[in-house]
């Protein structure tokens, strides 16, 4: 048995779920939004005692009976509570400040500055420092892949350590080339 997937899932109060009519989706709705999460096949969901339990119906889905929990987990968090991530930018001159609401505008070192329109359904907060953002939204899925695209327009470097990268993102710091004597 999927250890994972045996967890039974809390729904808070003011969380309705709705399974699509084919089984393949799962429509949360909360105080914060509605996600839409994918069920794999062979998966279903019960209610008993104010929480959700995933079920599957033989142990061909047995692969998948962690994913779908987690999938569905991930969605009534993300409409309850949130998800956000945190990035930092470290380097001289290396900043980032919002554009409207809709755009973040980085200064990374190039010869221009890069303008990264969001999504909807995600907001990012930059410190007055301008060093630091924090991007939110209810999708985790969404959150993760803004920060990750955000962060790879400049990797950080592990010769200077400069770049985006992940608030507690530890870095290996390599030695560079030594002068020949």
């Amino acid at each position: 048995m999927s250890r994972i997937g045996k967890k039974p899932i809390p729904m808070p109060a003011g969380v309705k779920y709705t399974v699509s009519a084919d089984g393949n989706t799962v429509l949360v709705e909360g105080p914060k939004g509605k996600v839409t999460a994918m069920l794999p096949g062979g998966i279903k969901l019960a209610q008993r005692d104010g929480q959700l339990i995933a079920e599957r119906e033989n142990d061909k889905q047995a692969a998948f009976h962690g994913l779908a929990r987690a999938l569905v987990f991930n969605a009534v968090a993300g409409v309850t509570t949130g998800w956000s991530k945190d990035l930092d930018i470290v380097g001289i001159g290396y900043r980032a400040e919002m554009k409207g609401k809709n755009t973040v505008v980085f200064t990374l070192g190039y010869s221009h500055q890069i303008e990264f329109p969001l999504p909807a359904g995600i907001e990012v907060a930059v410190d007055p420092k301008q060093t630091h953002l924090t991007i939110t939204g209810i999708d985790r899925q969404k959150v993760g892949q803004v920060a990750a695209d955000m962060r790879s327009l400049r990797k950080p470097d592990p010769y200077k350590n400069k770049g985006v990268r992940y608030t507690g993102e530890r870095l290996k710091k390599k030695v560079g080339k030594t002068g020949a004597k």
